[in-house]
């Protein structure tokens, strides 16, 4: 019966870890992809402002 029990205990611990690692790398996904949005719309808003202002001078 402890047999049972030790091995109940350790499937448990095995999957924690499990989960935790999955949700590290979905993270690190996240991270990668709203690094590079934010530098791609930073550049569209600059280009934006970089046009407006050309025109504000243009005329």
């Amino acid at each position: 019966m402890k047999t049972l029990v030790k091995t109940r205990k350790n499937e448990i611990g095995a999957t924690a870890i499990e989960y935790g690692l999955i949700a590290a790398i979905i993270s690190v996904g996240i991270i990668g992809a709203v690094s590079t949005v934010g530098t791609n719309l930073g550049n569209t808003f600059n280009n934006i402002g970089t046009h407006l202002a050309e025109a504000n001078s243009a005329g």
